[in-house]
């Protein structure tokens, strides 16, 4: 296996949030330790005893990892150890909430080889917390900010825009906070209401103006030494995810656990999500796929021309052109044309949105796509 970078996903959390369609439940007794024994199947099956990927990164996400233990966390990374090498500049993050993040978990992830931790923060309101379902308060989440940045890692935290009756007064303040906490890295996302979810009906009517949260955003974070990579993500220099840079750039990852997803020798795939039908798989000695795909070379070219206009470095024609053809690069320019040209910019070099084009995003992808 050539690819550099694993992610592993961890089914758990103490509570579902309105809004989450993540792969994620409540653990049950003795489902955690189910999922580490399945977990070390998945990789035997995956990997040939000759096998040991190096990693340039390693993600462990969710669900919710500090519903792990310590004991828990140990015995991961000494499963991982067990199966994979790495680079020694690797990074690796770790997924954390505030309610649970302990000081046997940072202890454990500062022996091991953790870098980031990324916290999920979603906002410093009180109100707009609960309305989630969220577990913690403002309080507790600056506590977990500082006690990770005490610890010595780069911390990332999460936010969440256009919420139910979000004021932009709110949102103001939450950035604000945001920005003096002493984070490297920042990720916003927009409210999506997700079908299954007890949000899922909700009438849109009543979520926030996520188009002006977003702008004010993009104004604000850069001011403050954030700069946009991303569509949803800001970092101070140096400090943007080098793991998800991986995923926009089409590099291959071996994505573990269940609902995981991967791409491996060309080759897409995702996890059974449900844990006993992973698990079952597993016992029968059979890889936990329950879709795949190996995308068409005109499908794949549009797949990458969506990844390489999220990162506001954009597509390089040179490189995009030799892997897909000029036929490829004159459909995609094509598809850009139908938009007004201050939303992206087509030079010799390269194509990337404007920050106006970033505003728009999905709708300019619909188009590619």
């Amino acid at each position: 296996m050539s690819c550099r970078s694993l992610y592993i996903h961890v089914p758990f959390c103490e509570r579902k949030c309105n809004y989450c369609a993540f792969e994620s439940a409540v653990p049950r007794e003795g489902e955690r330790e189910l999922w580490l024994s399945m977990l070390e199947r998945e990789f035997s099956l995956r990997l040939s005893s000759a096998e040991r990927p190096r990693l340039a990164t390693c993600y462990v996400g969710g669900g919710t990892p500090t519903t792990l233990t310590g004991p828990q966390w140990l015995a991961l990374t000494e499963l991982i150890e067990r199966y994979f090498d790495f680079d020694q500049k690797a990074e690796v993050t770790v997924e954390a909430n505030p309610n649970s993040l302990r000081a046997e978990h940072l202890l454990t992830w500062r022996d091991w080889r953790v870098t980031r931790v990324s916290i999920g923060v979603q906002s410093f309101d009180d109100a707009e917390l609960s309305l989630m379902g969220r577990l913690h308060s403002p309080r507790q989440a600056h506590g977990a900010i500082s006690a990770a940045l005490a610890s010595g890692f780069s911390v990332s935290a999460d936010f969440i825009f256009g919420l139910p009756y979000q004021s932009f007064a709110n949102w103001g303040r939450t950035l604000r906070e945001a920005a003096r906490c002493g984070l490297d890295h920042i990720s916003l996302y927009q409210l999506s209401l997700e079908e299954g979810t007890p949000w899922g009906s909700l009438d849109e009517k009543i979520l926030g103006d996520g188009y002006a949260a977003y702008r004010w955003a993009q104004w604000y974070l850069p001011r403050k030494g954030y700069a946009q990579y991303e569509v949803a993500n800001f970092a101070k220099p140096g400090r943007e995810s080098r793991h998800n840079i991986n995923y926009w750039r089409e590099g291959e990852y071996f994505g573990a656990g269940p609902g995981a997803a991967g791409y491996l020798s060309g080759l897409r795939y995702k996890n059974f999500g449900e844990l006993r039908r992973y698990a079952a798989e597993l016992t029968k000695g059979r890889l936990p796929v329950e879709e795949e795909e190996r995308l068409p070379l005109e499908k794949s070219a549009r797949e990458a021309a969506v990844l390489g206009l999220r990162m506001t470095s954009g597509i390089d024609r040179t490189a995009f052109t030799e892997r897909y053809g000029e036929k490829a690069l004159d459909s995609l320019t094509a598809s850009l044309r139908k938009f007004p040209r201050d939303l992206y910019e087509n030079d010799g070099r390269g194509i990337r949105l404007t920050r106006k084009g970033l505003r728009v995003a999905n709708l300019i992808w619909s188009e590619i796509i």
